[in-house]
């Protein structure tokens, strides 16, 4: 189906030309010139700028938890603007809205969660959180515990702090030296079972962990912070006993747990959170706490780090658009929406759904792992399925162009893991479009990483 525009494709023209001479896109690399212009969206389709439909099989980054259009949310918005659009929540300044969502928001996120600190999006939360564990500490009279532990494939944000935390060379090359005081650990990753040299990966994990520690000390360490599950660095899902063996050494040792629960969080794993299993000291939220209908992220503190943090000479560490009034207003209905729906419990009803669609992926040999949880879905391929070597993709995007081209369907490659992560409201028919699509598409792969024709 496509919507008819004016001049669509003077139009297109147009918008193109315009966005590459004046627009520096991320993760874009420098020789596709190729452009497409999103200009609607409903439910969990979308449509570019000459009426062309897609279905929307990423949420957009992870986090169009609720689907595109939400007039409800749209009439929140337009509410506030004409209530109070903007003003400052420094100093002893506030506003409604904040105030009601830090009181729902640790009314719902796991662990003892009492304080919150707003943000614009992940990678600002992110990078409070570190400066929050390691003012901690200092107030503390550790001011020497100041490391932080990430792990190698981790995605944390592209500040100086929460890139430092990032695991993924992509995030690191040409940018000059990172922030000094960073660690990264092995990831999580049981399909890659040989990385741990024939030990089993928990055991090889803690025990790594344990020898870090030992390495730069406990006494100079601020913090881990880490995803319940790796989003960007392949849909990484840790074994089950991980979480608790980890946190076990990081408490005896009094390491703070930073759970980053950017792309995890507001239902997207089939639960409400996935880090009650890490009993975090603090939690980073972005991406699903507005369906990206607005810019907000929040970091959650515990009493005990809350009350060091805003205590004294307070924390001198914010940004502009804190507690934003508008953005507070859209996260509280997008919640309510949540609730009303059970979309977290709806996302894990559909997870079997989901892989069932792409279970039959199985029977190709380029295809090494299926693994998922909730709405979010990876599809691994490999060169060699017995060696488990990661598949020789060709030079630009591959699938994805493949997807959109053809099949009308965003999905999103992250090195050899095919992703998906659909509005929690995809609906059955949808998601076997979206499984078809993948099936044929992962079916025409060569083994020498070229795409058969359709």
């Amino acid at each position: 189906m496509t919507i008819s525009l004016p001049d669509s494709r003077t139009r297109t023209d147009q918008l193109v030309e315009l966005d590459r001479k004046h627009i520096v896109h991320p993760n874009l690399h420098g020789s596709i010139d190729d452009r497409c212009v999103i200009v609607k969206g409903d439910g969990c389709r979308l449509w570019d700028s000459e009426g062309t439909e897609y279905l929307d099989g990423t949420g957009g980054l992870w986090l169009v938890q609720v689907g595109h259009g939400r007039t409800e949310i749209a009439d929140v918005a337009s509410r506030q603007m004409r209530e109070l659009g903007y003003f400052t929540s420094f100093w002893e300044f506030s506003n409604d809205k904040s105030i009601a969502l830090a009181e729902k928001l640790v009314d719902i996120v796991p662990g003892n969660m009492s304080r919150v600190h707003y943000t614009s999006g992940g990678s600002e939360s992110n990078e409070s959180a570190i400066k929050a564990a390691r003012l901690f500490h200092h107030r503390r009279g550790n001011p020497e515990r100041s490391w932080i532990l990430s792990r190698r494939q981790a995605y944390h944000g592209v500040g100086y702090g929460s890139g430092a935390a990032t695991g993924l060379e992509d995030y690191h090359r040409g940018f000059g030296p990172s922030l000094p005081g960073f660690v990264h650990l092995s990831a999580p990753d049981p399909y890659h079972d040989e990385a741990y040299g024939g030990l089993d990966a928990t055991d090889f994990l803690v025990a790594e962990l344990e020898n870090t520690i030992a390495e730069v000390g406990a006494q100079n360490i601020a913090a881990m912070i880490a995803e319940p599950i790796m989003g960007a660095g392949g849909m990484i899902i840790p074994p089950d006993d991980y979480w608790p063996r980890m946190r076990k050494v990081l408490r005896r040792n009094g390491i703070l747990m930073i759970a980053d629960e950017v792309v995890t969080g507001f239902g997207r794993t089939g639960q409400w959170f996935a880090s009650d299993i890490m009993e975090p000291d603090m939690v980073v939220l972005a991406k699903g706490i507005t369906s990206g209908y607005m810019p907000l992220g929040a970091v959650l503190m515990s009493e005990e780090i809350g009350a060091v943090v805003a205590g004294g000479e307070g924390f001198h560490h914010g940004f502009t658009y804190f507690g934003h009034p508008v953005s507070c207003a859209v996260a509280l209905e997008n919640i309510a929406i949540l609730e009303r729906e059970n979309l977290p419990a709806v996302a894990k009803s559909k997870e079997s759904l989901l892989l069932a669609e792409l279970a039959p992926l199985l029977d190709n040999p380029l295809v090494g792992d299926i693994r998922g949880r909730g709405m979010c879905a990876g599809i691994e391929l490999v060169a060699d399925r017995e060696l488990r070597t990661p598949f020789p993709f060709v030079a630009g995007k591959g699938l994805e162009d493949l997807l959109r081209r053809e099949h009308h369907v965003i999905a999103r490659q992250l090195g050899p893991v095919l992703a998906v992560s659909p509005p929690l409201v995809m609906s059955e028919p949808e998601l076997a479009h979206l499984g078809a699509a993948l099936r044929d598409a992962v079916g025409r792969l060569r083994p020498d990483g070229s795409i058969a024709a359709g």
